[in-house]
């Protein structure tokens, strides 16, 4: 029998203590990274330009992932929190709670439980209560957000593509998305506040707290697609907190320290356009390969706008 607040959960071998794993002090923790860029690297010297540049946090990924991919080697995050003195991210599957055990004792600082890894449950994400280490989740929508809120999550990613290819459209519409639900429900009568929880799958009180708060309970970033000073800025004018940033800039170009600093300047500048054009110059020849081809985009219209 669980005793003094201990909850026993999957089946004996894991133990929660609220006192342990207050959500408050992981929301906090997450508030650290307001108005930053996270960047995400797969290599040691990936992790100091980005460190350098001053990026908020990094995302520690596999590199040159093939198959299905999975959490990074415990091996290279424990190699690059040894050299980095900013926080560590790094991701786990879907609804893979050992993985998410295994990141928290190697000691990162966030886990990101991310849909661009494999699923490893298809109906099912991890209870986040049950860490102490605050978890980012992904959404497309105000529900998805705020069912993953109520799951434990103390920092949501507004998700679009996954692919890597420099293209920002998916992530502008789906925070779009997000930012319009927020306006209707707060013009919303208190009473239509019910029914609206309801249309959306999400729970009244947390929907009721978005109401009151004007925007979502917890630190707000953008990720996907976004790889020039003019995309963070724009994720930062329609609202975020912050964005992540792709393995991308470092593949193409000679200077990935300036690509890096460019995004991070303009998420801190985002209202002022003498940093963007600063931080614009000279980036066309740096991003040439990561231009999407006409082939692989919508026509304007076409996808039932």
């Amino acid at each position: 029998m669980a005793e003094d607040g201990a909850v026993t959960l999957y089946k004996a071998t894991s133990i929660t203590d609220a006192k342990k794993n207050s959500f408050s002090i992981k929301a906090g923790l997450a508030q650290i990274l307001r108005g930053g860029a996270i960047v995400e690297v797969s290599t040691l010297n990936q992790a100091k330009i980005a460190e350098e540049a001053d990026a908020c946090c990094l995302v520690i990924t596999e590199p040159n992932c093939q198959g299905i991919s999975r959490m990074p080697d415990p091996s290279i995050i424990k190699q690059i929190k040894r050299c980095v003195l900013i926080p560590v991210m790094a991701r786990s599957r879907v609804g893979h709670f050992v993985e998410a055990q295994i990141l928290e004792r190697v000691g990162v600082d966030y886990i990101d439980e991310s849909e661009v890894l494999a699923i490893a449950d298809e109906n099912n994400f991890i209870n986040k209560h049950n860490f102490g280490c605050p978890f980012v989740c992904g959404c497309k929508n105000l529900g998805d957000a705020l069912r993953r809120v109520r799951e434990g999550a103390a920092m949501i990613r507004t998700q679009g593509a996954l692919l890597g290819t420099g293209n920002i459209a998916e992530t502008v519409k789906n925070v779009r998305s997000v930012m319009g639900e927020i306006r209707i429900l707060n013009n919303m009568d208190e009473d239509e506040v019910f029914a609206f929880s309801k249309e959306i799958a999400a729970p009244y009180d947390l929907v009721a707290q978005t109401k009151q708060m004007g925007r979502l309970p917890v630190v707000h970033f953008a990720a996907g697609g976004i790889v020039t000073p003019a995309d963070a800025a724009l994720m930062m004018q329609l609202g975020c907190d912050g964005v992540f940033v792709g393995s991308e800039v470092f593949d193409n170009g000679s200077d990935p320290y300036k690509r890096v600093r460019g995004i991070v300047e303009a998420v801190r500048h985002y209202n002022d356009p003498h940093v963007l054009v600063e931080n614009s110059c000279g980036l066309e020849e740096e991003m040439a390969g990561l231009n999407v081809s006409e082939e692989t985009m919508e026509p304007f219209g076409e996808g039932g706008a």
